[in-house]
Parts: structure tokens; C-alpha cells; sequence
């Protein structure tokens, strides 16, 4: 007997993956579970794009803004979680929709891979944190160089929360986080997973889309939000492109404007590294929506397909 099918909608930021998500859930008659690693905070339902009710149609969605802003969570915490929505759907007999540009949470849960568990630290984490705030990311990422290239050269400078958990990790274990990947378990998952992704073969026509979602994230208060995390955040979370791109604004040390091209910026580069990490995978089967008349149809015909 076939494996049941659970559809991936993948892509860059600004692409379309929620609306895609949310018109395939309605045709199958399911739910979209996020795959989105700041969508699963409060308090940046704006910077994370996280979708408000009317772009939500009526579809149920899950891993939404559960977690207390800068609360750690980890990849196995998501893959533990959502496995349980996949598992809740299909046992009602629907095909579930997992949407979202975080490729580790993606692979996740296509390869289901079983993480070996590396408990927290607490006094080892916060000493780290107190020297990531001391010497600065780019320091923390030498260091985190010498002993694991490989997951070094993956990492912005900017996110604390990767480079701390590495070092953390390095330091409880022994064992570099890629060590400690390399021996997770990869077992076949319980479906078959349809991969689809979506984006622009123009390239210019995604950033010009970026661009747009960022002055209109600023007509909804972004700012207003940015200015709380800046004031109120801590942990990961803070790290998050929407927010620290305004905390030089903040304290006097940018003007606005400056902030926010910044901020166009360091968007149009993740959605850069986003395609390069999904481009790798040979599963996925791409849409490009400035070529592609009906997108939604064209989705459909790829689930058949696979079915």
C-alpha cells in the first residue's frame, strides 16, 4: 500500500508560499502547518509575515506564534511538534500542508531525521551569551571556526542564537553540532513527501516584491513592533531580520531611512541563501510565478502526479 502524501510548499521570503499553501489546503480540504523558524514567536506576527486571518481563509494553520518572544526552541523541538500535526492529519485521512523558507525545519521533516538529544546548559549558555554581547558575532563565529567550519560557514555573524548554541553544544558534548548532525538517525518518514516550490525566474521581480512587503510591513507597525523587541526582547528571537535592522535607529546611531534600506537588504540576501539551500534539493518541483499562468492549477497537477 502507497505511504500517504504530505505536500511542501518551499521557497524564498516574499514568493507566495502562504497564499499557494492556503489555496491547496482548501482544494484538499486540510490544514497548512508552518515551517517558519520567527513565525513561531509572538510579538512578530508583522516581521515574520505570519499570516492574519483573512489570509488564513477560514484554513486552519499550526506552529504559529505559540512560543514567547526569544524563547528557545530548537530544531527537534519543531520537528517533534509538527510530526504530531502531520500525524493528527492523517489520521483524519487529510493531506497535510507544510509551508515555510526554513530549510532546516523542511528537511526535518522530508528526511525525518531524529536528532540526538543535547540537553541546554544554563550557565553554560548564559556565558556564552554575556561573551557573544562582550566581543561581538564576529569574534563568536571565529571561534565557533576553529572548531566547526562547517556549521560556521552557515551562520550570520548576526544570529546569536545559532552561534551560542553551537559553542554550547561543542562544549557540553565534545562533539561539533555537525558531529552531532552526522549522527542523528535519517529513517524513512511514514509519508511521501510532494515537494513544490515557488518563486520568480526574474530574480529582480522577487526583490522588487521584497522591497514592497517591506513598505507595506511599515504601514502595519512594523516600526511599533520593532521598537518592543528593542526594548522588551531577548534571546533568539531579537535576532530576527524585520527587528535588528532598527536598533541602531533606536539609540540614535542611523536615521530611518538607512534602517529600512538595510533592512530591504538584508531581506533580498536571505532570500538569496533560501534558494541556494532549496536549489539543492532535486525533489522539489519549482513554479515560477512570472511564468506560470495559473500557479495554483500547476501545483494541483504536480500532487497529482505524485499521488
Amino acid at each position: 500500500m502507497k505511504k500517504p502524501v504530505v505536500v511542501f510548499i518551499v521557497g524564498p521570503t516574499a514568493s507566495g508560499k502562504t497564499e499557494l499553501a492556503v489555496n491547496i489546503a482548501k482544494r484538499l480540504n486540510s490544514e497548512v502547518i508552518s515551517a517558519d523558524s520567527m513565525q513561531i514567536y509572538k510579538g512578530m506576527h508583522i516581521a515574520s509575515a505570519a499570516p492574519d486571518i483573512a489570509e488564513m481563509q477560514g484554513v486552519k494553520h499550526s506552529m504559529i506564534e505559540f512560543l514567547p518572544y526569544g524563547a528557545s526552541f530548537t530544531v527537534a523541538d519543531y520537528a517533534d511538534m509538527a510530526r504530531k500535526e502531520i500525524g493528527r492529519l492523517l489520521s483524519l485521512g487529510k493531506t497535510p500542508v507544510v509551508a515555510g523558507g526554513t530549510g532546516l525545519y523542511i528537511n526535518a521533516l522530508a528526511d525525518n531525521i531524529e536528532f540526538l538529544p543535547v540537553k541546554s546548559d544554563e550557565e553554560i549558555r548564559e556565558n556564552l551569551n554575556r561573551e557573544f554581547d562582550l566581543y561581538g558575532g564576529e569574534e563568536m563565529l571565529k571561534r565557533l571556526m576553529s572548531v566547526d567550519k562547517t556549521s560556521a560557514v552557515k551562520i550570520n555573524p548576526a544570529d546569536k542564537r545559532r552561534i551560542v548554541r553551537a559553542l554550547e553544544i561543542y562544549e557540553i558534548s565534545g562533539r561539533t553540532k555537525t558531529e552531532q548532525n552526522s549522527l542523528s538517525k535519517i529513517t524513512p518518514p511514514d509519508f511521501r513527501p510532494v515537494m513544490i516550490g515557488v518563486t520568480f525566474k526574474d530574480r529582480q521581480k522577487l526583490y522588487d516584491r521584497i522591497n514592497e512587503r517591506v513598505d507595506i510591513m511599515l504601514e502595519k507597525g512594523l516600526l511599533n513592533e520593532a521598537e518592543s523587541a528593542y526594548k522588551n526582547g531577548a534571546g533568539g528571537a531579537v535576532q530576527a531580520i524585520g527587528h535588528k535592522e532598527f536598533f541602531e535607529y533606536f539609540n540614535g546611531g542611523q536615521a530611518l531611512e538607512d534602517a529600512v534600506d538595510t533592512l530591504k537588504r538584508s531581506t533580498r540576501r536571505y532570500a538569496k541563501r533560501q534558494l541556494t539551500w532549496f536549489r539543492k534539493d532535486q525533489r522539489i518541483n519549482w513554479i515560477y510565478k512570472d511564468l506560470t499562468p495559473d500557479v495554483l492549477n500547476e501545483a494541483m497537477e504536480i500532487i497529482k502526479r505524485e499521488e
